[in-house]
């Protein structure tokens, strides 16, 4: 493909750049830089800026508030942002329930929910994976079971990232326990103040609290809470998680890991000469910085390509994009040697002195994106998908 931008789009990414520049709180680019966590008041901050300039949901249509972005703004837009420092948008109400809302929810819903999310009203978090049920979603074990206007529900999910600042939580719930195990699945939207609703903390390998496990029992839930048809939620877990898989493909982050990677190769030495020099090291950054580039290409031809729901290249994206930022963060880590070892925490004041505060957290961001390659699906099942939609299934 053409991967040479027209002046229309280097106009825009001009545009990017400066409202990065002016809008942008130092502060914030700053925190990101330094791979410190972005809390609920520094994110909200930032995509209220953004909403400000209508540039929250890019790929929203226009009639709901959203940009309208083609693939090319957003990979330019992403990419500038990364550059910049700018925390990524908390996906799971713009990028996840949002584009569900806009495909399968009733105009009530849409009315409702989606002015929400634009204005910062409503936080969301997701209730996919239980104990027993994460990549295999098809066996989930949450009940929800009708009593006149509402579903009661009892259940557990796992792995609730940023629940703890979340008013609301998307669920998948069974609703039929008969047939076909992904047939008698439903989407359900939850109010986390619901009585019967609890949630706790999992505390994560580098020391964050970043996941939790929220606990139902005889939650009641309206029945108009449903998005889709009952027994439907398949389908719907299946669109959601495709546009889930591209976003995790993470384009713009990889871009800016290798660009600090190379940094951190230029100052490390290595027999008196920069790393970067060592023919072993420099053959590793190539590998990946190719694989890197035709990932971007083939994001952006899919991107393209595609019409609703992503097809299985965005298992392919999942996958690839997972391992080429695990192996940037891991080559990182590596070429820092022991001062890439904040951990404990007490560590932290010694490592400052030996690299950039935008280093000195390489231990923690390679431990943290160790689960990269499990969540949004784990990348053996998404192997399998691949086999099972593009080969058929062969024994």
């Amino acid at each position: 493909m053409n991967f040479t931008f027209s002046e229309d789009e280097r106009a825009f990414e001009a545009e990017v750049e400066t409202f990065l520049r002016d809008k942008l709180p130092p502060e914030i680019a700053a925190r990101t830089h330094r791979g410190e966590e972005i809390g609920k008041a520094d994110t909200e901050r930032w995509q209220a800026i953004l909403s400000q300039k209508g540039w929250l949901a890019p790929t929203w249509p226009v009639e709901h508030g959203g940009a309208d972005w083609d693939p090319v703004k957003h990979y330019l837009y992403d990419a500038a942002a990364c550059r910049a420092g700018a925390p990524r948008t908390v996906p799971f109400g713009v990028n996840m329930l949002g584009p569900v809302l806009i495909a399968f929810g009733t105009p009530a819903q849409q009315q409702h929910y989606l002015p929400r999310i634009l204005n910062g009203k409503d936080w969301w978090c997701q209730g996919y994976s239980e104990p027993g049920a994460g990549s295999d979603l098809a066996s989930l074990r949450t009940r929800a079971e009708q009593d006149g206007d509402y579903y009661i529900i009892n259940g557990q999910k796992t792995w609730t990232t940023l629940g703890q600042y979340a008013n609301n939580i998307f669920c998948l719930v069974r609703t039929r326990a008969s047939g076909k195990p992904q047939e008698g699945i439903s989407f359900v939207l939850v109010d986390l103040d619901t009585p019967g609703v609890e949630m706790q903390p999992i505390k994560l390998i580098e020391g964050g609290h970043e996941v939790n496990e929220v606990f139902f029992t005889d939650a009641r839930v309206p029945v108009a809470n449903r998005v889709g048809e009952e027994n439907k939620g398949w389908t719907i877990a299946k669109y959601l998680l495709g546009h889930e898989r591209t976003g995790i493909a993470g384009v713009g982050l990889s871009t800016h890991a290798l660009t600090r990677l190379k940094a951190v190769a230029r100052q490390q030495t290595r027999n008196g000469k920069p790393l970067i020099e060592d023919p072993l090291f420099s053959s590793k950054i190539a590998e990946v910085e190719i694989d890197l580039a035709a990932m971007t290409i083939t994001n952006l031809r899919m991107l393209t390509q595609s019409q609703g729901s992503p097809g299985p290249e965005a298992s392919m994206l999942k996958i690839k994009g997972t391992v080429i930022h695990q192996t940037l963060n891991d080559l990182a880590r590596r070429a820092l040697g022991p001062a890439a070892a904040p951990f404990p925490a007490e560590a932290l004041a010694a490592n400052l002195a030996l690299v950039e505060d935008t280093q000195a957290r390489n231990a923690a961001r390679y431990f943290n994106n160790r689960k990269l390659s499990i969540f949004g699906g784990s990348n053996e099942i998404q192997r399998n998908i691949l086999s099972a939609m593009t080969l058929g299934n062969r024994r």
